[in-house]
């Protein structure tokens, strides 16, 4: 429930997007909605977005969103200059996003089927570029050079090195960690009218610009597979990563939730170094509107919970 509205200033074009469903929920005395995994959705009840196709005569685009949600907001800035097809595509952005870290600091309830704020909120602010390299008729890929600024708060905006129970929150140990991190990722794609086939690999490595930012190396990779069996639909999926070097505990892997394991909420199967998680889902549509799905997911830390700092579930 909500309303939206399209406004045209010169060449720019104004976006406003109000939702008043989590006002209707409150008037109703109805529960926060939740995702499969139990964990309350990002809900977006306000977001402002405006576009500029030529900024300065060049053809440059300029996108500015904002969005607030009942437990998080996300502010990005992104600015692209036009290239030739066959170079690089750059674009550069800014972003700002405030979200509570319930992978590692979140409490588990329910018999763990969803995650509540442990009161740790992530105060995120990166400024970098991206290229994107063209595309060859199955592979993509992106490359992107960043700094993070990451600052925890409370749930009253401010600073903490430490959560509730006294373990840190940041690698430092001070109120803030900060880092400059070169990231590559990419993608393949294959397809056809009776399956498909997904593939994408994530290596990003912290750069030590100065002696007390962070210095690690992560990776992460993500391959599916799907295949029509008839009227049937399998999936599968696995996910895998590990990181090395100096590790926050915003940045472990959390095991559990929407996409992950579901059932559980996000992190409550575990946290760790490391992670591998398998997906697999039978889908059988019974009529036009009606289908139905088994799925089994599981997931594992590898040993690795008791290297990440703070209240990890083993």
């Amino acid at each position: 429930m909500g309303a939206q509205k399209s406004i045209h200033a010169g060449k720019a074009k104004i976006d406003v997007n109000v939702d008043f469903t989590h006002k209707l929920c409150a008037s109703l005395m109805l529960p926060p909605l939740s995702n499969g995994s139990g964990s309350p959705l990002s809900l977006i009840i306000g977001s402002l977005c405006i576009k500029h196709p030529n900024l300065f005569g060049g053809s440059e685009k300029l996108d500015v969103s904002w969005d607030k949600g009942l437990y998080d907001s996300n502010v990005l800035m992104a600015y692209r200059r036009p290239r030739p097809e066959w170079l690089a595509q750059q674009s550069f952005i800014v972003q700002h996003s405030i979200s509570p870290e319930i992978g590692v600091h979140g409490i588990p309830m329910d018999n763990f089927s969803r995650s509540g704020s442990g009161g740790v909120n992530l105060s995120r602010l990166s400024v970098g570029m991206d290229l994107n390299e063209p595309a060859s008729s199955k592979w993509s890929s992106t490359t992107s050079i960043k700094f993070e600024h990451v600052r925890p708060l409370n749930d009253n905006g401010q600073s903490m090195s430490r959560d509730l129970d006294g373990f840190p929150v940041t690698c430092s140990g001070s109120p803030h960690d900060s880092m400059v991190i070169l990231k590559q990722e990419s993608r393949y794609a294959k397809a056809n009218d009776h399956s498909f086939f997904h593939f994408s690999l994530q290596i990003e490595q912290g750069i030590p610009v100065l002696s007390k930012w962070l210095i690690f190396n992560k990776f992460k990779f993500v391959a599916s597979k799907g295949v029509k069996l008839g009227p049937a639909f399998l999936l599968t999926r696995m996910t895998g990563g590990s990181i090395v070097g100096d590790m926050a505990p915003y940045q472990a892997f959390a095991i559990g939730g929407l996409g992950s394991v579901r059932g559980y909420g996000e992190g409550a199967v575990g946290s760790g170094r490391s992670c591998l998680v398998a997906n697999s889902e039978l889908t059988l549509p019974f009529n036009k509107m009606l289908e139905g799905a088994v799925f089994l997911d599981c997931g594992t830390d590898l040993g690795s919970a008791h290297h990440v700092p703070g209240p990890t579930i083993e």
